[in-house]
This record gives structure tokens, C-alpha cells and sequence, in this order.
């Protein structure tokens, strides 16, 4: 790791910045997000289009998590096994070619080949290829993130990723809803996401090579074995990995925004665009908030705190019938989860070993990396059959009754400080 920066006081909130790595990290996350947030809305709203169906919506998660939870223990031992920058660039690589095969079965000039009928099920395919990418991406960049910076500078390289992360997703569903709208539909933002997804491949190249540090002695099916035994034994990290898993997949909304836009406060594709962006801004505002004040003096409490306040917002976006009161829950939301988000974050790499985290990062994202696509399942599914508001209200309620549930399993863990993380003791959780 270079010892650029490593003078830097500890209060030094631009600290992690001062290692190149870092800032080329953060810049090809930066642009990969922007692009992928990018095309995530348009291809929801241009499915709906297409369809007007709801279980077309929970297909598209369905076709991204299969793959990345299915492949999602190999990623992990594959990310700890070879060298993290060549794998990145191969990742990116696939994912380009997915973008480009769905740019161009959106041409309007390619109709004459492709019937309309073909246009989604490629989609779908492509999304899937994403989703295989995406099985390998999460454990290459979590170690990658991890020999960037020091140890001690984890909590002030979460909130810098986090908070580039959220402004990324700020712009890239509004750039999305607006191109689509007023510049070219569908192609037109395929060109941006195209352009921005090359970027991100010259920051990946740019940075260096990071070998191995795991060798494995054993089977791949022990080594793995060892992995997910480390997690379950780990109670907070469990425990912070099923709270994020239950509360995404039930109080996430973001597969029925179309449905929202178009049939319920016809707002349109602009609209859409402003309705993922109000969740991401509330996100990138708070990361801002969270440079200078951290959540981590007593980060369970403020765990619990956060979600309680991200499934109000869920049920009170429901309830909504004002574009305006929509776009504040959304706010409210996005601000939540980020406070969740730079707290799990931290955990998880605090209480991580180094020859494991590629491996911890693949059970990770079976958790939290993939229950985003899931939940958009379930809550297209949800909405097919109860219909798209006791759908969002139902899985309001389910989030709030897990985080009651897991208050009363952890109370030891509200009086910690980040301080007394590496103390945690690794064992079975009670009542297991």
C-alpha cells in the first residue's frame, strides 16, 4: 500500500483522499454507477412501456439476482484467489459488451431485423450477463477499497465511497429520465451509458495491480465453507446482513417507480427521473452531513435508528397522492439508508480479516448486494397480486417488524462504540 498521506491526522476528513489509489477507485465507481443507475431506470420505464405489466418490472430483478447469488460464493473465491485489477477490467469489459447489446437491439433502425416481440427477452439476457458480472464485481472492488487506504481510514472511506456512490445515483436516474425524454429515448441514453462505462475502464486501468493474498490449501468447497462459517459465527455482521437483507426486500420500492410515474401520479419518464433522484439526493446530502459528524460513536443504535426511520418513509410514500410529498418520503428514505449504509459498510471491513474478504464480501452480497434485485421481485410480484399500494404498504410494515425483531435479539450491541468493534466476540447468535 502506498504510504502517501499516511501523516494525515486522524481527523483529517479529506484523509482518505490522499491516497491515489483511493481517488482512482472512487472515480471508476464514480462513473460505473452513474452509467448502471443510468440504465437501470430507463430499462425499468422502457419494459413498462413495452409491457405494462408489473411481473415484467420483477423479472428485471429476478434476471440480475439469479446469477449474482448464484455465482456469488465463486466470485469471492475467485476475487481472493487472483490479481483484483485484471479481473475488474475483464468485469467491465462484459458489462460494456451487455450495454452495447442492448443499445443496439433499441435502434430504431435495427427493427427491420429484430421484431418487437425479441426486444425484451434480450433485455432480459443481457441483465442476466450483468448479473454473472456483478457475482465477481462486489468481492474485486471490496478488496480493492480495502488495500487502498489504511485500516484506520475505513470509516472515512466509506463516507467518501458512499457519498460518491449516492451522488452518482443522483445523476444518472435524472441524466436517465431527461435523455429519455428529451433527447433520443432509450438510444440516446445508451450513447451516455456507453461513454461513461468506458471512463470507468480507463480509471480501472489506471490503477494497480493488487495479487492475491489468499493461496488456497484446500477444496474450493472448503475454502468457501470457511467463508460463510466466519460470517455465521460473526454475530453483528449477521446480524447486520439479515436486518439489511429483510428490510431491502420487503420496503424496497424502486422496481414500482415506473408504475408510479405512468399510472398513479403521471409524471412521465421526467418524472420518474426526479422521483430516483430525490431518494439519492437525500442519500448524498446526509454522506455529506456524515463527513464532519459521524454515525459511528454508537453505530448499532444508530443502525436500528436508521432503518425504523427508512420504513416510515416506505409507508408514507405509499400513502402519498402528492407528486411533491412523494419526492420528501423519497428523500427521507435515501437519507436513511445512507446512514445504514456507512454503517454496515464500516462493520463489515472492520470485522473482516484480510486473506478472507473476498470471500466474506461474496456472502455479503448474497445478503445486501442482491437483495435490492430480489426485493424488486418480490414487490413487482407483491404488486401483481395485491396490487402496487398494499403492496408498498405491506412491505413498510414487514421492515418495521424486523427491526422491533432484531432489537430485542442485540440489545448488547446499542451501548458499543466503533472503538469496541474488535471486541465483539465471534459465536452463535442467541437463539440459534
Amino acid at each position: 500500500m502506498s504510504e502517501e498521506g499516511n501523516s494525515q491526522p486522524k481527523s483529517d476528513s479529506f484523509a482518505a483522499l490522499r491516497y491515489r489509489d483511493f481517488r482512482f477507485y472512487l472515480g471508476q465507481r464514480f462513473f460505473f454507477t452513474f452509467a448502471y443507475q443510468m440504465q437501470t431506470t430507463v430499462l425499468g420505464f422502457y419494459i413498462y412501456q413495452l409491457t405494462h405489466s408489473k411481473m415484467a418490472l420483477a423479472m428485471i430483478g429476478l434476471s440480475e439476482a439469479m446469477p449474482a447469488v448464484g455465482l456469488a460464493l465463486y466470485g469471492g473465491y475467485i476475487a481472493d484467489k487472483y490479481e483484483k485489477r485484471k479481473m475488474l477490467l475483464l468485469i467491465f469489459v462484459g458489462v460494456m459488451f451487455s450495454s452495447l447489446v442492448m443499445f443496439l437491439v433499441t435502434l430504431k433502425s435495427m427493427s427491420v431485423y429484430i421484431h418487437t416481440s425479441w426486444i425484451v427477452p434480450v433485455l432480459y439476457a443481457m441483465i442476466f450477463c450483468n448479473g454473472i458480472a456483478r457475482a465477481f464485481f462486489g468481492p474485486t472492488v471490496f478488496t480493492i477499497y480495502a488495500n487502498s487506504i489504511p485500516r484506520e481510514l475505513y470509516p472515512n472511506g466509506a463516507t467518501w465511497s458512499s457519498q460518491g456512490w449516492q451522488i452518482a445515483s443522483i445523476l444518472g436516474p435524472f441524466a436517465g429520465g431527461f435523455v429519455y425524454a428529451f433527447a433520443g429515448g432509450i438510444t440516446g441514453c445508451f450513447i451516455v451509458i456507453l461513454t461513461f462505462l468506458l471512463i470507468s475502464l480507463i480509471l480501472v486501468y489506471m490503477l494497480r495491480e493488487y495479487p492475491a493474498v489468499f493461496v488456497p490449501k484446500e477444496s474450493i468447497y472448503k475454502s468457501l465453507k470457511e467463508g460463510i462459517h466466519f460470517v455465521f459465527q460473526t454475530r453483528m455482521m449477521i446480524s447486520a446482513m439479515t436486518l439489511d437483507l429483510f428490510s431491502v426486500f420487503f420496503g424496497g420500492v424502486v422496481a414500482l417507480l415506473p408504475v408510479f410515474a405512468l399510472d398513479i401520479l403521471h409524471v412521465g419518464s421526467e418524472g420518474l427521473g426526479v422521483m430516483r433522484m430525490a431518494s439519492s439526493l437525500g442519500a448524498a446530502l446526509t454522506m455529506i452531513v456524515m463527513v464532519r459528524f459521524t454515525p459511528l460513536n454508537k453505530p448499532w443504535r444508530n443502525l436500528l435508528i436508521a432503518v425504523t426511520g427508512f420504513g416510515l418513509c416506505i409507508i408514507g410514500f405509499g400513502l402519498s397522492r402528492s407528486f411533491i410529498l412523494t419526492l420528501v418520503f423519497l428523500f427521507g428514505q435515501g437519507a436513511f439508508d445512507s446512514v445504514s449504509v456507512i454503517i454496515r459498510g464500516t462493520l463489515v471491513q472492520l470485522l473482516t480479516p484480510d486473506h478472507m474478504r473476498g470471500r466474506v464480501s461474496a456472502v455479503n452480497s448474497m445478503f445486501i448486494g442482491s437483495s435490492n434485485e430480489i426485493g424488486d421481485f418480490e414487490s413487482g410480484v407483491a404488486a401483481q397480486l395485491l396490487g402496487t399500494i398494499p403492496a408498498v404498504l405491506f412491505g413498510g410494515t414487514i421492515t418495521m417488524l424486523v427491526v422491533i425483531f432484531t432489537y430485542f435479539k442485540t440489545k448488547s450491541f446499542l451501548p458499543l462504540k466503533i472503538s469496541d468493534i474488535h471486541t465483539v466476540e465471534t459465536k452463535e447468535p442467541e437463539g440459534a
